[in-house]
C-alpha cells in the first residue's frame, strides 16, 4: 500500500483549512495511507475525519535538524522519512533546506505547498490544495465545502444547544465579552427554550475572560478538540469570530453567525454552507453594537428554522 506523508503545523483555523486538500488526497488515492505530521492535539482532527490513518508530533527532536543546511539526519528519522511515496510539506522553507535534507534522507517524491497564503488568489483552502494540481487533483465544486464532521439530528425533545466561542488568537479579532453576554441574554429573552453555552481555552485564559463569564453561564472549557468536535455536532447553531473554532464549527455542519473585522471573508471565512458573515464596515470588531448582532442573530435563527436546518 502507498503512503503519504502530510507535514502541516500552524492553528487550528490553518489545520482545518488544509483539511479539505487531505480529503482530496484520499479521494483521489484511495489505495493510499495517509499520516500527519504535525501537533498531536489538532492533528488528531484528520484521524477523527477518516482522513489520516495515524500522526505523528512534529516536535520530534530530530526533526529541527532538518532545516540546518547541510546537516545529518538521524538514521532513524531519515527511515521514517524513506517508508513514504510522498511527502507533502506545508513548513516553511524560503531556501529550500528542508527540501534538500530531504532529498539527501532519500525522500523521492515532495510536493511543496504554500505556508501562506495570499489575498487575490482565492479562498484560503483553494490554495492550500493548489499544489496537488501536480497530481491532477484538483477541488470541486461544491465537494471541498463539505463538513468533515457532521453530527446526528438535533432530537426534537431537546433544547435546542447554541454555542458561542467569544474569543480567538488575536485580540484585534475579538469582539468585547460583555456584548457576546447581551447577545445571549437577547436571545434567551425571545427564545426561552434555547440553551447557550460559552466554549473557552486557552485564548480566553490569557485575556482574562473565564472570570468575567457569569457562573451560571453553562461553560465548556479546554476541551480536547476532537471532544468539541462532538459536541459541536450535536449543537443546532454557532455564533463566534474568524478563529479556529469557528471552522470547527462550520467543519461540523453547524449553521454559523460570524463577526469580521480586519480579516477578509472571501479569503478566510469557513467555506461550509451554513455559514453567515456579518462585517464591521470599519473594519474594527467595536464597531459592531451589541443591538445590531442581536437583531441579526434573531433573524438568522428565525431562517434556519423556516429552512428546517435545525429544531430552532
Amino acid at each position: 500500500m502507498a503512503r503519504v506523508l502530510v507535514i502541516r503545523g500552524g492553528a487550528v483555523g490553518d489545520f482545518i483549512l488544509t483539511m479539505p486538500a487531505l480529503r482530496l488526497l484520499g479521494e483521489s488515492l484511495p489505495q493510499c495511507q495517509i499520516e500527519v505530521l504535525g501537533y498531536p492535539g489538532i492533528a488528531s482532527l484528520a484521524v477523527k475525519a477518516g482522513l489520516a490513518a495515524s500522526t505523528r508530533a512534529l516536535e520530534h527532536g530530530g526533526m529541527a535538524r532538518l532545516f540546518a543546511k547541510g546537516a545529518e539526519v538521524e538514521e532513524a528519522l531519515a527511515d521514517y522519512l524513506r517508508g513514504f511515496n510522498m511527502v507533502v510539506s506545508y513548513l516553511f522553507d524560503p531556501d529550500g533546506v528542508f527540501r534538500d535534507n530531504l532529498a539527501r534522507a532519500g525522500v523521492k517524491t515532495l510536493i511543496e505547498c504554500p505556508h501562506q497564503v495570499r489575498p487575490g488568489q482565492g479562498h484560503a483552502a483553494l490554495q492550500l490544495a493548489r499544489p496537488l494540481e501536480r497530481l491532477a487533483i484538483f477541488a470541486d465544486e461544491p465537494g471541498w465545502r463539505r463538513p468533515f464532521f457532521p453530527g446526528p439530528e438535533v432530537s426534537e425533545h431537546s433544547l435546542p444547544l447554541i454555542a458561542i466561542h467569544p474569543g480567538s488568537g488575536s485580540e484585534k479579532k475579538n469582539w468585547p465579552l460583555e456584548r457576546w453576554l447581551h447577545v445571549a441574554a437577547e436571545l434567551r429573552a425571545a427564545r426561552p427554550e434555547l440553551r447557550v453555552v460559552f466554549i473557552t481555552g486557552e485564548a480566553e485564559e490569557a485575556r482574562g475572560l473565564i472570570q468575567q463569564i457569569p457562573a451560571g453561564e453553562e461553560r465548556w472549557h479546554m476541551l480536547p478538540l476532537t471532544e468539541l468536535a462532538g459536541r459541536l455536532a450535536r449543537c443546532a447553531a454557532f455564533l463566534g469570530h474568524d478563529s479556529g473554532i469557528s471552522h470547527l464549527a462550520a467543519a461540523c455542519g453547524l449553521p454559523c453567525l460570524l463577526l469580521f473585522g480586519p480579516t477578509d471573508p472571501a479569503l478566510w471565512a469557513p467555506p461550509q454552507e451554513g455559514v453567515r458573515v456579518l462585517p464591521s464596515e470599519s473594519g474594527l470588531l467595536t464597531g459592531l453594537d451589541a443591538g445590531r448582532v442581536s437583531r441579526t442573530a434573531r433573524a438568522w435563527l428565525e431562517e434556519i428554522t423556516a429552512k428546517g436546518k435545525s429544531v430552532l
